[in-house]
């Protein structure tokens, strides 16, 4: 049975898997329930399952030998405020990335796939903090992988349903918190005290000076800002406040971020008050392998003609999946841009896509893990 046969005769189950994952979705490090939901089918389907002791997340394993291809899905939702009600909610498309890695997997398994090697699923939690990356890198999860897959679906600006991209140039975040703490005076005697508002202030207008190299996209904003309460004749002294910082590349993030603590200290000395900088999420900027980038390609073509292979989608977002390159630098990876009619935008309470386009994207990744075990792989030729 060839892929094309498979997913006919999966389709619904694929449907049905979404429409589960879609409705039961659980924020970062909480994933119960989706962890064990995937489990449940990777073990059912005589899929070999690592869990952990201290977190979520699951891995599924297939074959045997040195040369290890993996697949990486993120398993955790977004908390924000859905139709007035703060919840739990999918709105990046995280529960469509997990039907995807399971739609692989099953289509192998339909297709009696024996792979030249090794194929691991990575079902990984907490992306959205950007931190569960890490802990697979800890639970040495890639130590033996060779080349490694991820997905994300795009919002339709970026590209269109029917259409994929062989690689996704993310940025570099991080985000920082921040305090100024200072005293507190009386209105009428603003000598006795600081004004954490105007401190605040003069921050934002030096992040708006830092220049760095102009061809390289970088960005700082200050997202958060809170100080005073009820009572107006007091100068707040103290102050709590939130920073997004971007680039496009991993060494201006650290020269960035230099510039920044650089500003505290010296608005710090200058008002006679502490200010403070607590990092609290940081992802690294894409590292795309050339080699990946071709399979990948050529698994789109394959799948949905040349005409909607579209280049590589270069983005501020962010995203985890890159430590896996930064820190273990032999793994060849990439990710697939997948097209699906995404509106409003990644990130909207009510984003919304094309369930259809899973099964295309289904297609791709499955080709691509076929064409690098073929290209790269051990042993025999998988059975189809």
């Amino acid at each position: 049975m060839d892929i094309t046969q498979s997913l006919v005769k999966l389709r619904p189950r694929i449907i049905e898997i979404f429409d589960h994952l879609h409705a039961h979705p659980e924020t970062s490090w909480n994933e119960v329930k989706t962890t064990d939901f995937i489990a449940d089918i990777l073990t059912e389907n005589q899929c070999t399952v690592t869990r952990f002791a201290d977190c979520t997340g699951v891995i599924g394993e297939m074959g045997e030998g040195r040369f290890t291809v993996g697949l990486r899905s993120d398993i955790d939702a977004l908390w924000q405020e859905v139709n007035d009600t703060f919840q739990a909610n999918h709105s990046c498309g995280h529960d469509g990335h997990m039907t995807l890695a399971l739609g692989v997997f099953l289509v192998l398994k339909e297709m009696n796939f024996q792979p030249k090697g090794k194929l691991k699923f990575l079902f990984q939690p907490a992306e959205e903090k950007g931190t569960g990356a890490l802990k697979m890198i800890e639970e040495k999860v890639v130590d033996d992988i060779d080349f490694l897959y991820g997905v994300h679906v795009r919002p339709a600006e970026e590209v269109s349903d029917g259409q994929a991209a062989p690689a996704i140039v993310h940025g570099s975040a991080q985000f920082i918190k921040g305090e100024i703490l200072g005293t507190d005076a009386h209105g009428a005697r603003p000598h006795q005290g600081q004004n954490a508002i105007e401190i605040g202030a003069s921050f934002i207008t030096l992040l708006n000076s830092i220049h760095l190299n102009p061809s390289i996209p970088y960005s700082v904003k200050m997202t958060q800002f809170s100080a005073g309460g009820e009572s107006s004749n007091i100068i707040p002294g103290k102050a709590t406040f939130s920073l997004d910082l971007r680039a496009q590349d991993n060494d201006v993030m650290k020269e960035l971020t230099m510039k920044v603590k650089k500003i505290a200290q010296t608005l710090a000395i200058a008002n006679g008050v502490e200010i403070t900088l607590e990092p609290s999420a940081y992802v690294a900027a894409a590292h795309v392998d050339e080699q990946a980038q071709a399979i990948m390609a050529e698994a789109i073509t394959d799948t949905l003609g040349k005409e909607n292979l579209v280049p590589p989608v270069i983005t501020t977002g962010g995203e985890d999946f890159h430590f896996y390159t930064l820190k273990k630098p032999t793994i060849k990876a990439t990710m697939l841009g997948l097209g699906c009619g995404l509106t409003p935008g990644l990130h909207h309470p009510l984003m919304t896509f094309n369930k259809e386009a899973l099964l295309s994207g289904i297609e791709i990744l499955t080709k691509a893990i076929l064409l690098t075990f073929d290209k790269y792989g051990e042993g025999d030729r998988h059975d189809s």
